[in-house]
């Protein structure tokens, strides 16, 4: 068991470190699921903007863990549009972090799993299509 004088000095994870995990949970997914990928942003913030909640009719910031923003597969992102800013994964990592600690799982699979889902919305997989993704991740 570690002791608790190993915690001495360590900060929470940072919005840089939060990057790292996005980056390396994507990097740690089968080939050909990071092939269809390719024009995918991931961006970290603390919370979702108020009117991204308000859109969503959430109320909190820490009921939003991710967001896919962009125009998915299913609706057409093969398509070139002028203008269009590019397809964008959130990790918000105040909401994480709170639902980390409320649980008994690695910082680490929980940012892989919000990644996977939001990615998943890009392809417009059910939940049991990301559940099988991961799966083959884990």
């Amino acid at each position: 068991m570690e002791s608790t004088s190993s915690w001495t000095g360590r900060l929470s994870p940072s919005l840089e470190d939060f990057e790292r995990l996005g980056n390396e949970a994507f990097d740690g997914l089968p080939e050909e699921f990071r092939g269809l990928c390719t024009d995918i942003q991931i961006t970290v913030a603390d919370y979702a903007e108020k009117d991204v909640l308000k859109s969503l009719g959430l109320t909190s910031p820490f009921e939003l863990l991710g967001l896919f923003q962009g125009i998915g597969m299913a609706q057409g992102a093969t398509e070139i549009r002028t203008g269009q800013l590019p397809n964008r994964i959130w990790l918000y990592r105040r909401a994480i972090l709170e639902y980390w600690i409320e649980r008994e799982e690695t910082l680490d699979a929980i940012v892989r799993h919000v990644l996977i889902h939001e990615i998943g919305h890009h392809f417009g997989l059910s939940d049991e299509d990301m559940e099988a993704i991961e799966a083959e991740v884990d």
